[in-house]
């Protein structure tokens, strides 16, 4: 075995079965680029930052994910089409046959860690076939120092091989693309794939099953931020697409973390460190601070060029819609330090409402935040997909269905203990979508507005507000909000057709009862007279 870079005391990769390869140890960013431009594996932008394309796949792939089924998880897990089960011995054959196709290769390894609470850090090992996948590891998770680094033992291992093709019939996979967790070894293997969220997201499962089992942790997916001057923490739920990293980077207060954290009893934590945003449609006007932060040491993928030169155009999406990138926290200037804040004071549930029938902002009760929370709903917007040619609901339990290991109502009664434990929490379900209108008749309700809203919501204004209730879905909705039209807020009044209007939400209502029945006999009652009214 050949090796550069640092490695420290136990870096032996040996026992993992690698034996030939040439181990490139805990490369710097600087030098993991340099050598993705060698390879022709990426090229800078105008900015500095990497750009590379992530091939075959743009984003992950949900039905190729699976968690081993055995003694640990047969009988904790909630198995279904979220929760694959995947053969132990199937397990163990496709492990050596990635570890034989790495083998006599150039590899790239790092140390790093999840979780910046150190008492529930998770030491991770990331091995990958490409420089930039590791460069994407370095960005994302905790880097370490060399004191750090020269003990350091893994609590797991992620080892992901693009060039590596399943054979479905022999491997136990869907097709030649495969990501298994396995909780007994702590090892998660990625093959047919080089699309670099799998490499986050696994770890990110791994997380939302140990922290809730065995640390009493509300592990969430959402942003988190604490203002600068009453250090009031706020996190921000949400699916992709909905304005989390957007509206969680806020100049006038200090990020925590833009996608994954951990609720203790005492406290907000980050797991990352780094955040992986969305560049659809980017501008330095609209998202200024992560605008900035594409630069040298940030990692673009699959996006385009403007024709002749180097300067990315955002707006161009005709390699995938899930443009992205990927940069450590500190290139954001506004950041908490140690990544860590208080018990929230407010929580956000953000929607994107492309039906146009929710309030732009209502504020729930406990048993109505449970119902939200379990729910998860956001809407494609049409157009997006081939053959979606008006709205189409989705609903992603605590909105991140995908990611979760254990049944959604264990999460969602961990939230209602904390809502109960802290009676002065605001929640407030905020739509980031349309109004006036579905999609193609209204308009995206503005970003300013949202932002003047969630701003109000913060400072405490809102919550001293007069209500109205609104009948079909039961939220409470603020009479007044300073620098919002008035009519925004009530979204029948801004639909000419009231009729048109009723009917829609009427529609949605009948989506959000049908979704829920899979969780109605683990419901509370007081979370079953959350739902929206049909009569």
């Amino acid at each position: 075995m050949y090796y550069t870079g640092f490695k420290g005391n136990n870096a032996d990769l040996s026992t993992l079965g690698l034996h030939n390869a040439t181990v490139h140890w805990n490369l710097t960013p600087a030098e993991l680029t340099e050598r993705t431009i060698n390879l022709k594996q990426g090229v800078l932008t105008s900015e500095g930052a990497l750009a590379i394309d992530t091939g075959e796949f743009t984003g992950r792939s949900p039905k190729d994910r699976f968690i081993v089924k055995d003694d640990i998880t047969a009988e904790t897990v909630d198995w279904g089409d979220v929760n694959i089960p995947f053969d132990t011995e199937k397990f163990d054959n496709l492990y050596n046959k990635v570890v034989s196709y790495l083998n006599n290769r150039e590899i790239y390894a790092r140390d790093c860690r999840a979780c910046t609470k150190e008492e529930y850090s998770l030491n991770v090992r990331v091995i990958t076939e490409f420089p930039w996948q590791n460069m994407f590891a370095s960005n994302m998770f905790i880097r370490l120092n060399h004191s750090e680094l020269e003990n350091f033992t893994p609590d797991w291992t992620v080892i992901s091989a693009p060039g590596f093709m399943a054979i479905p019939e022999v491997d136990g996979t869907r097709q030649h693309n495969f990501a298994v967790v396995n909780f007994t070894r702590k090892t998660i293997i990625i093959g047919g794939t080089a699309y670099t969220g799998e490499i986050k997201k696994g770890i990110f499962s791994v997380l939302n099953f140990e922290l809730p089992t065995y640390q009493n942790v509300l592990s969430m997916h959402c942003s988190a931020n604490v203002g600068v001057e009453n250090n009031d923490t706020a996190v921000f739920f949400g699916l992709s697409g909905t304005g989390k990293t957007t509206l969680s980077t806020d100049p006038n207060r200090q990020l925590i973390g833009d996608d994954e954290h951990g609720w203790s009893a005492e406290n907000v934590f980050n797991f990352e460190g780094g955040c992986y945003a969305k560049c659809i449609d980017l501008s330095a006007e609209k998202e200024p601070e992560i605008f900035g932060a594409i630069k040298s040491g940030a990692m673009v993928e699959n996006i385009v060029f403007h024709r002749g030169t180097r300067i990315v155009n955002f707006e161009d999406v005709s390699k995938t819609q899930n443009t992205r990138v990927s940069y450590p926290i500190h290139h954001i200037e506004n950041i908490m330090p140690n990544q860590i804040g208080g018990v929230p004071t407010n929580i956000f549930f953000l929607t994107c409402d492309a039906f146009g029938v929710l309030p732009p902002i209502s504020k729930l009760t406990k048993e109505q935040a449970m119902y939200h929370f379990i729910s998860g709903y956001t809407a494609k917007v049409a157009g997006t997909e081939l053959g979606v040619t008006e709205p189409q609901v989705t609903f992603s339990a605590c909105f991140g269905a995908p990611f979760l290991p254990l049944h959604p109502t264990i999460y969602a009664e961990m939230l209602g203990k904390k809502l109960e434990e802290n009676p002065e929490i605001n929640v407030w379900l905020v739509n980031t979508g349309w109004t006036g209108g579905s999609y193609g008749t209204g308009n995206r309700i503005k970003l300013r507005y949202t932002r003047a809203m969630i701003t109000e919501a913060l400072n405490g204004k809102l919550k001293t507000a007069n209500f109205s209730n609104d009948n079909r879905f039961g939220l409470f909705v603020p009479d007044v909000c300073d620098n919002v039209p008035t009519e925004l807020l009530n979204p029948i009044n801004t639909w000419e057709d009231k009729e048109a209007y009723k009917a829609t939400a009427l529609n949605l209502a009948h989506k959000f009862n049908a979704n829920f029945k899979k969780f109605s006999e683990k419901a509370s009652e007081g979370i079953l007279n959350s739902a929206p009214t049909i009569a």
